[in-house]
């Protein structure tokens, strides 16, 4: 027999979700099956799986060890306690949700299941957080907001149910604004606002961005702001702030280059010449494209404590250092 007690990570799940976590090989009828026979029981009841659970309930297992360990992932379980490097950088945490400045190279989610991804991270850092203070906790962090691997910045995470449940709400109802930071070739001399749809080639994972709605196509909504400008052999290039009114993967990288004005360093989207430019001149192999800001509104839907609230990431070396290059003012956020 063992014993869960529902931690403040954990409370406000369903029961049959919690377990789900806690068993993840444990195919779903085998939880109602167990819960009908008594066999697992909440606060030492009978219960049906729907329950919400809150902090301090007791869920009981009357199962054998080598049942409950044959239906666990041990394989996550250790690599999450021998995670190579450092937890990336903390902007902001409180007791519900935590804000990392993602770096370049990371993955925001598992693409494969043998990845490592900031997700991985972060439970590996709240599970030595919780370690001595609530006992072991079966809560997975999720983030709220997702980055290509080579885009850096801001990132949004659940620590508990209840703080991932109210920043996936205020992220989908667009409850906030986004703003990222890229360098572009060209000059652009005024804000604009870019309308389109956007049309997503999941074989060659890459999209494209048309003026015409078509079929599975999704509208995307790009405003950019020029803040300065920079020469590289004779070309000019235009650091831009960019406001991300939809959401949708590469719309920013797509939508630009569909203006004329590709992003450095972008492979994908970008020209070869500038791309080969770029990497030569000081060794950019990706995109240089940074989540920088986001500031949250005064919405009913956001509690107090966030209302107004507004999170910044520092700019990664490598792009301070391209800038510069450019004879671009690393200052230009400090005024």
């Amino acid at each position: 027999m063992q014993v869960l007690k529902i931690t403040s990570q954990d409370e406000g799940q369903r029961l049959d979700r919690f377990l789900a976590k806690f068993m993840p090989e444990a195919p779903k009828g085998f939880f109602y099956k167990m819960l009908r026979k008594k066999n697992i029981v909440l606060n030492g009841k009978k219960a049906e799986g729907s329950e919400r659970l809150i902090k301090g309930d007791e869920v009981r297992l009357f199962l054998s060890g080598k049942t409950i360990e044959g239906f666990q992932n041990t394989k996550t379980q250790v690599m999450v306690q021998d995670m190579p490097g450092d937890m990336p950088g903390i902007i902001y945490e409180d007791s519900d949700i935590l804000v990392i400045n993602k770096p370049v190279g990371m993955l925001s989610q598992k693409a494969d299941k043998d990845d490592i991804s900031v997700v991985e991270y972060i439970n590996t850092y709240l599970k030595k957080q919780y370690k001595n203070e609530e006992g072991s906790s079966i809560f997975s962090a999720g983030i709220c907001n997702r980055l290509d691997r080579n885009t850096s910045g801001l990132l949004v995470a659940g620590k508990t149910i209840k703080g991932l449940q109210c920043m996936n709400n205020i992220f989908r109802q667009r409850e906030l604004k986004k703003y990222y930071l890229c360098i572009v070739k060209g000059k652009i001399t005024k804000p604009e606002k870019l309308n389109g749809y956007l049309v997503k080639n999941s074989k060659h994972n890459n999209v494209t961005i048309t003026n015409y709605e078509t079929e599975g196509s999704s509208r995307v909504i790009t405003e950019y702001e020029p803040l300065q400008y920079g020469k590289l052999a004779g070309n000019i290039y235009t650091l831009l702030k960019v406001r991300l009114v939809t959401g949708k993967a590469h719309q920013i990288r797509a939508h630009l280059k569909s203006a004329g004005h590709p992003l450095v360093g972008d492979a994908k989207y970008g020209h070869k010449d500038l791309y080969k430019e770029f990497k030569r001149e000081f060794g950019l192999r990706h995109q240089l494209l940074h989540a920088w800001r986001l500031e949250f509104g005064t919405s009913f839907n956001i509690p107090g404590k966030y209302q107004d609230i507004v999170f910044e990431a520092p700019l990664p070396q490598e792009f301070v250092n391209i800038m510069e290059g450019l004879g671009m003012d690393k200052e230009v956020f400090r005024r």
